[in-house]
């Protein structure tokens, strides 16, 4: 697995956090990976073989590019033989503003927009082996983008306050750090985000708790709990299971026998 992240262009970073480009090998059988939720939206173009969703009705296929909204739980998608990925990280009260789209829950959305003509250009480049020049591309297409919509000042401080308190901080005071009410804050954010400033904050915590995790699967759960303000432990537990589907002590078992993987994907046995 090759990965890599570039930093978007300073006009892009208070809608983009990161562009990054992944290459995974599966082989000839069909493969699942499992992607774990973060505090992200994701718009995802992948190239080679076809890409798919698991979902109870069975195998969906999924089109390029589609979006990976915030998750509540794991998604399983499936692929084979080679598939390479280039995907916009965007802040999630900013994703649907981007693209012009309604927010909503959905966590991985199919959509028609005109992102989807830079398709063969980047199979180009990708086929190529031009991976900066397919990035380049991208970004280029969201600075145009970028200067025909408006800017949400409220939201770009609450977001940013949030994230630096690794979404800890009550939403009385990101309110008050984004000079708004509590219920103008939650309106606009719902309307940008289709998620309240609550919902955005725990996926945030619990980001934080899965990347320590998987850093130093022997990290203190006590102290972290304490560290990211959690009532306790089994409050941590409790959080960590509603995202993950899994316990912190089963996460961290599992991140000490893979290597370091800075998509969080966890491939499953065919």
């Amino acid at each position: 697995m090759r990965h890599q992240e570039f930093d978007p262009p300073e006009e892009l970073r208070d809608i983009i956090t990161c562009f990054w480009y992944t290459s995974i090998d599966f082989g000839e059988l069909q493969s699942g990976f499992e992607v774990i939720p973060d505090g992200y939206a994701e718009i995802i173009f992948y190239f080679g073989s076809a890409c798919g969703i698991s979902t109870n009705a069975g195998l969906q296929p999924l089109p390029s590019p589609f979006l990976m909204g915030l998750l509540n739980q794991p998604v399983l998608l499936t692929s084979k033989n080679r598939l390479e990925i280039i995907g916009i990280r965007c802040f999630p009260w900013t994703v649907f503003d981007l693209l012009g789209l309604p927010s909503g829950k959905d966590g991985v959305r199919i959509f028609e927009h005109p992102v989807a003509q830079l398709q063969s250009t980047l199979d180009e480049c990708i086929n190529a082996g031009r991976i900066d020049e397919a990035v380049t591309q991208v970004k280029q297409y969201f600075l145009n983008v970028r200067s025909r919509i408006a800017t949400h000042g409220m939201l770009f401080k609450a977001g940013a306050a949030m994230r630096e308190a690794n979404g800890t901080m009550p939403v009385s005071q990101v309110a008050s750090v984004a000079h708004a009410t509590v219920r103008t804050l939650e309106r606009k954010f719902r309307q940008s985000s289709g998620y309240t400033v609550k919902d955005v904050s725990g996926l945030m915590r619990f980001e934080q708790v899965r990347n320590q995790l998987w850093l130093d699967p022997d990290s203190n759960l006590a102290a972290l709990a304490h560290e990211l303000g959690y009532t306790d432990q089994s409050h941590l537990s409790r959080e960590f299971k509603r995202y993950s589907r899994t316990t912190p002590a089963a996460f961290a078992r599992k991140a000490k026998k893979q290597a370091l993987n800075n998509g969080f994907i966890e491939f499953v046995q065919p």
